[in-house]
């Protein structure tokens, strides 16, 4: 059966995707400053040419930044472009390269809050953000702390196949994000989980909280593991500092009193705390995802023309 699998994968459809998978290994061995000048590259060209995910991110910039002028905004939109494709090279390093590499280009702050939870022999939930640095940083992160990751399944197996390998040599256990079940007995037997709840995953599985002051469909999910399995909640910040060389990751504090029991309050804290890191360095954000897809009410109008 796995051979079979593996005969489809060298179909040709799937070519591209090959060359695509070769281009990043080769790319994670690439100088410095080659990967920052063909990210930016990459990222100046989508921000020409993918008009659908630009006007997307135009919208959510207008709608977090209403206090910046529309100059201001064109320009976070850019940056936020050109971020997202230095991002491409910074997750080929993470999943293609031993992380050792770059422990002298990390600076890691607030480990005594990870610390008490390993001596305490508890498992966390790591609260991590969708940053252009997000599988960089999980890399990074294994440096210091060993961690499972929740992630979205490819719909491209071939791809899928290749994530999941490069994550498994980054994290503990990648879990489908569907296996709640999964994610509670990892937590439960001691281990730590990073899990990014900052998307827009429908009106079933969230609750309206705001989010840069907008109602935004947040997810339950976040509260409901911290209880079932009573693990402490542990935002993680992580961006690339100005100097486009070096990284930080700072763990905040375990949230208290968390959950509450109140779902749209536990919603909204998570929210804040994750709206606080992104405006640390807001054009690392993902602002190509439609995070205000899912209004509060089903005849509000649309905030997206795509």
């Amino acid at each position: 059966m796995a051979d079979t699998a593996s005969t489809a994968l060298l179909h040709p459809r799937y070519w591209p995707t090959w060359l695509a998978i070769a281009g990043m290994r080769i790319s994670a061995w690439l100088p410095w400053r080659f990967k920052l000048a063909l990210g930016r590259g990459i990222g100046l060209l989508a921000w020409r040419f993918a008009g659908r995910r630009r006007r997307i991110t135009e919208t959510n910039i207008r709608l977090c930044f209403p206090e910046l002028d529309s100059e201001a905004q064109a320009r976070l939109v850019k940056e936020a472009f050109l971020a997202n494709g230095i991002g491409i090279f910074e997750t080929a390093t993470g999943w293609c390269r031993d992380p050792e590499h770059l422990r002298h280009r990390v600076t890691f702050k607030g480990q005594e809050h990870m610390a008490k939870v390993q001596e305490a022999g508890k498992g966390a939930l790591i609260i991590g953000i969708h940053f252009s640095t997000l599988d960089l940083g999980g890399a990074l992160h294994s440096l210091f702390f060993p961690a499972d990751v929740v992630y979205r399944p490819h719909d491209n197996p071939l791809f899928e196949r290749f994530m999941t390998r490069a994550r498994n040599g980054i994290f503990g256990t990648s879990i489908d994000r569907h296996d709640l079940r999964g994610v509670v007995r990892r937590i439960k037997s001691g281990h730590h989980v990073w899990y990014s709840p900052d998307q827009d995953f429908g009106r079933d599985a969230s609750v309206f909280a705001p989010f840069f002051g907008i109602e935004a469909a947040s997810i339950k999910l976040t509260a409901k593991i911290a209880k079932m399995t009573g693990a402490p909640v542990m935002p993680l910040i992580f961006h690339r500092n100005p100097d486009n060389r070096t990284y930080s990751l700072e763990y905040l504090p375990p949230l208290d009193n968390f959950p509450s029991g109140d779902e749209v309050a536990d919603a909204a804290r998570i929210n804040a705390v994750i709206e606080q890191a992104i405006r640390r360095h807001p054009e690392q954000y993902l602002w190509m995802h439609r995070r205000f897809k899912t209004r509060p009410n089903r005849d509000d109008p649309k905030l997206y023309d795509v």
